[in-house]
């Protein structure tokens, strides 16, 4: 016992070292179950370690035989067998499919050239034109009545054609004019307009924007307010009636006719 104790007395990992260090202390775990079980640490891993650096060494030869077996599978290949004898001859008692109807032919009148001579013709009456009256064409045939004209039925409706009325340009080429250009316009203005005497009171001031529509005929129709007076709405009425009673101006033209053009026009108001 002593000749053994001597012998293992430098391995820590010796079990007579071991359980005379570890004697009368708790040997279920900590160092003295680490010390224990260290050879067979030692030899698992070493296992593991050798099995991982074979299979590392054969590697490429596994590959190899995985390919060679890959390369022998067979690919089953479905092969229908094509039949490339000449068609059945063409049974030339049997009668061809008949054509296709043709197109209905409109029914037209040639059209002769005139001749020039030194004789006296005598013009014949030209024909009175009628629903029936063929038309023009280089050569004389019968229609085939596929030509009718259908004229739809006017129903019930009263029969009178509104007007279309033309929507107003905001620019054209030649802008209408008050009649004596913008100088007469403003003394027209200034001669006719009336400050409301309520705003007048208040001391309420401000500009005015009226639209309107100049007519083809230069009259002024459809007079709207686009913003008026802040808290002036006695302005903005009497805006709109001065630009109402504006005589007729002169007319914008757009390609050289007379067109309806919508027109702005600022009014201010301010306290003397």
């Amino acid at each position: 016992m002593a000749d053994s104790l001597f012998n293992n007395w430098d391995s820590v990992v010796a079990p007579v070292r071991n359980d005379l260090v570890f004697e009368g202390r708790n040997k279920s775990y900590g160092a003295y179950d680490l010390r224990k079980g260290h050879n067979k640490s030692v030899t698992i891993a070493l296992a593991i370690t050798g099995a991982f650096f074979v299979l590392m060494v054969s590697m490429p030869a596994i590959i190899d035989w995985i390919n060679n077996k890959v390369d022998e599978v067979e690919v089953p290949v479905d092969i229908t067998p094509v039949d490339l004898s000449a068609p059945p001859p063409v049974d030339e008692t049997e009668p061809p499919p008949p054509p296709p109807p043709p197109p209905p032919v409109m029914e037209t009148v040639k059209f002769t050239p005139p001749v020039v001579t030194d004789e006296e013709v005598v013009d014949d009456p030209p024909p009175v034109q009628t629903e029936e009256t063929p038309q023009i064409s280089t050569v004389t045939q019968e229609g085939t009545g596929g030509d009718e004209i259908v004229i739809p039925d006017e129903g019930t409706g009263t029969g009178v054609v509104e007007p279309v009325v033309e929507a107003p340009l905001t620019i054209v080429e030649q802008m209408p004019t008050f009649p004596g250009g913008d100088v007469e316009m403003m003394k027209y203005i200034q001669k006719n307009i009336q400050y409301p005497q309520v705003e007048k009171e208040a001391g309420i001031s401000g500009t005015c924007y009226v639209t309107f529509v100049v007519e083809k005929d230069g009259n002024i129709t459809d007079v709207k307010v686009l913003r008026g007076v802040s808290g002036g709405p006695g302005c903005d009425k009497e805006a709109m009636r001065v630009v109402k009673s504006m005589p007729n101006w002169k007319p914008g033209k757009q390609n050289g006719r007379e067109v309806r053009v919508q027109f702005n026009l600022p009014i201010k108001f301010t306290l003397r």
